[in-house]
């Protein structure tokens, strides 16, 4: 990981092409039931909620330990890449 900067950049970046494409599906396929893309959006914003807020507040033994600081964003990280590909995935599937 680089900095914070870019993290909070790909949580922004993943969250919005997850959001564009469950809208794009709703949109193309306005019979396929929309209520499961609108919650795969809802899905996609509380995930960005939650990880902005481990990101911005990491546990306080991990604030004085660099050793823990860069396990606790690399989890963050692991995190946001496996919620997105399964949302992803839901969004496949409709």
């Amino acid at each position: 990981m680089a900095n914070l900067r870019s993290l909070k950049k790909d949580v922004a970046f993943l969250t919005n092409e997850i959001v564009a494409d469950a809208q794009a599906s709703i949109l193309r396929h306005p019979d396929r039931k929309p209520e499961q893309a609108l919650s795969i959006i809802e899905e996609a914003v509380e995930m960005y909620n939650q990880l902005f807020l481990r990101i911005n507040k990491p546990e306080p033994e991990a604030k004085d330990n660099p050793k823990l600081l860069k396990q606790h964003y690399r989890a963050i990280k692991k995190d946001l890449l496996e919620n997105s590909h399964k949302l992803f995935q839901r969004i496949a599937s409709l």
